[in-house]
């Protein structure tokens, strides 16, 4: 029913406080009592008729009408009208309690006066915001409180912006949309009435408009602040925003990309629903494009001579064999793993070659602000989803992020480390993604290994320490047992005198020594043989850190047991007392310590008598 009531047309809306005006102006002149105030009625509602009927003719003649306002007026003055028709009635009754009668209906006529005076300063007010004396074509917004919202005049407020995004001329739209942004940014009430008002799909509309820069950063903006909830986001995905926003990302200016970009990754952080359909759209891809402009032009200049003749000779014939495929397609669609950079250079400029010059002749920090952007669009994109992260692999994003890592600062370095984290925590989950973008022959993984490593070593940072290191556990499984390089690093962290440097450092090294690790044995080696005994047995000291310390201990103890280097630590002395302390707070860790203690007991002397009882 409400359904139906929504869809109602506007015209037929107002057709009933009309003829309900008809029904009190014909009543009024029946009266046989208080014809002095059915005479007052009959005037006001007069007004109110003749105001109506300006109404149906405007909204007859204007393509593009903001209704919300009108049906909520129109109710109300039908309320009051309807009220007004009951007490006008009343006069045609004679009664022998007629001075009764007179009291009541003196104070119900006082009342109903009332309520149609408030009626016509809507009326007033809701003429005044649609303009319909001069037809939509004036310039301004209007702003002044209807009596409806006395008691909130917020709602009034956010009716005229969104009337004049909706209606107004272009550069009115602009301003009205950042007055609609900041009244929205004060608090969530604001944003929830903003969206519940229906202005979500009039800055949609404004942020098509490709005709001025301005208009579609001020809708972008303004979209942004109302996505900071999830949904609110969903009411911006209904509304077919996901689309909109990538076809603008994609043949924008730099200027309005970067709001665009901030805006998809805030759609995707907050609802996981824009996370795939901005997947679906094919937002990646020239989120990729506008992270790669520029990166790999500079990077062939200053560090080609510094690569080996193999690795030129195979980047070489890799763009060659790529160039001749993407030269057959130049659209955003699902590309597979082999497309390279020099595609995604291809197809920015189809794209958006109208930009192309503004973009090469763009401010610096235009540039870098874009690219910040779009790497936290990827990141909140591949938060969480093995598809996101496996379409981020395969247009070579892991490339541009690795080298964007290694050659930027600040926060578009955090942005790309922390993409890099979200798909490397992807690929720990999914095998197949394992496979396919972290093969030991991949240019992109063995850079991005290589600038998690030296993030790991060269860095005094634990936010960006603990993110490599992360990253660098959750691809455990893909790492040889020759690839001892990586334990290195992470047996160092464990003696990071930041205590959450250090856990993280352990739990990556768990993921190593694991026993679901197929490499599990030589790995627990590598750790032991890099000295990482004694800065575990440190770790031991910390309630903090105590609980990853005990259980990587006990994988070594349970894969190495017949390590000396365990012995001379007093390992099985460690452990024992974790069987006592640590257990007690953590009993699903029994078992783990009963079988270290027993694998340590097999091999050294000094041997236990009850623990000896244990069998694995």
């Amino acid at each position: 029913m409400m359904g139906s009531a929504e869809e109602k047309r506007i015209e037929d809306e107002l057709s009933y406080p009309i003829l309900l005006a008809e029904r009190v102006r014909s009543a009024a002149d029946e009266a046989r009592s208080f014809k002095a105030e059915c005479g007052e009625v009959a005037k006001q509602v007069d007004r109110l008729s003749q105001m109506l009927r300006t109404l149906v003719r405007f909204t007859t003649s204007v393509q593009s009408l903001y209704e919300r306002p009108i049906r909520r007026l129109i109710s109300e003055v039908s309320k009051n009208l309807e009220r007004a028709l009951t007490s006008v009635r009343k006069c045609k009754r004679q009664s022998i309690l007629r001075r009764v009668v007179r009291i009541t209906s003196a104070t119900e006529f006082r009342k109903v006066l009332n309520l149609l005076d408030a009626s016509i300063g809507d009326m007033k007010w809701l003429m005044g915001v649609l303009d319909t004396e001069n037809n939509g074509t004036s310039s301004g917004i209007f702003l002044s409180l209807p009596p409806i919202a006395s008691n909130d005049p917020i709602i009034s407020w956010v009716w005229s912006y969104i009337a004049t995004v909706q209606m107004g001329q272009l550069t009115d739209r602009i301003e009205a949309a950042c007055n609609l942004a900041s009244l929205a940014q004060d608090n969530d009430r604001n944003k929830k009435i903003t969206v519940e008002e229906g202005g979500v799909p009039p800055l949609l509309k404004l942020l098509k408009e490709s005709s001025s820069t301005e208009a579609q950063i001020a809708a972008a903006n303004a979209l942004f602040v109302l996505a900071n909830e999830h949904e609110r986001v969903r009411s911006i995905v209904d509304e077919m925003g996901v689309p909109i926003v990538v076809q603008v990302l994609g043949d924008s200016p730099m200027k309005v990309q970067i709001p665009v970009a901030k805006l998809v990754a805030r759609m995707a952080e907050h609802d996981p629903v824009a996370q795939e359909d901005f997947a679906r759209e094919n937002v990646i891809r020239p989120l990729v494009t506008l992270l790669s402009f520029e990166t790999f032009v500079e990077d062939s200049r200053t560090q080609m001579g510094k690569q080996s003749i193999h690795s030129i000779v195979q980047i070489n014939k890799e763009m060659e064999k790529n160039s001749s495929i993407g030269s057959n397609s130049t659209n955003y669609s699902y590309r597979p793993y082999t497309n390279s950079y020099s595609n995604l250079h291809m197809e920015g400029s189809s794209r958006g070659g109208n930009h192309r010059k503004e973009r090469e002749n763009e401010k610096p920090e235009v540039k870098i602000q874009l690219k910040i952007n779009g790497a936290e669009a990827l990141w909140m994109l591949a938060k969480g989803s093995v598809s996101n992260s496996r379409r981020i692999t395969e247009t070579k994003g892991l490339l541009c992020l690795a080298k964007l890592v290694e050659k930027e600062q600040g926060e578009l370095q955090y942005n790309c480390l922390m993409t890099i984290m979200e798909i490397t925590a992807a690929a720990e989950s999914s095998s197949d993604l394992r496979r396919a973008a972290f093969k030991t022959n991949s240019l992109a993984a063995k850079a991005v290994i290589d600038q998690l490593l030296r993030m790991i070593k060269e860095l005094d940072t634990p936010t960006l320490q603990i993110a490599a290191i992360k990253s660098i556990g959750s691809l455990a499984r893909t790492f040889p047992a020759r690839e001892t390089r990586v334990i290195g690093p992470l047996v160092t962290q464990l003696a990071n005198k930041d205590q959450q440097v250090a856990m993280e450092a352990a739990i990556a090294l768990q993921k190593f020594a694991s026993p679901d690790n197929f490499l599990c044995m030589d790995h627990s080696k590598s750790i032991i043989e890099f000295n990482g005994v004694p800065p575990l047995m440190r770790l031991l000291r910390s309630e903090m850190t105590q609980l990853h310390g005990v259980i990587l201990l006990c994988y070594l103890a349970i894969h190495s047991g017949d390590n000396e280097a365990l012995e001379q630590a007093r390992v099985l002395t460690a452990l024992e007392g974790a069987d006592r302390t640590v257990v007690a707070q953590h009993p699903h860790l029994k078992e783990l310590v009963s079988k270290a203690i027993y694998h340590l007991n097999l091999y050294h002397t000094g041997v236990h008598p009850q623990r000896q009882s244990y069998a694995p």
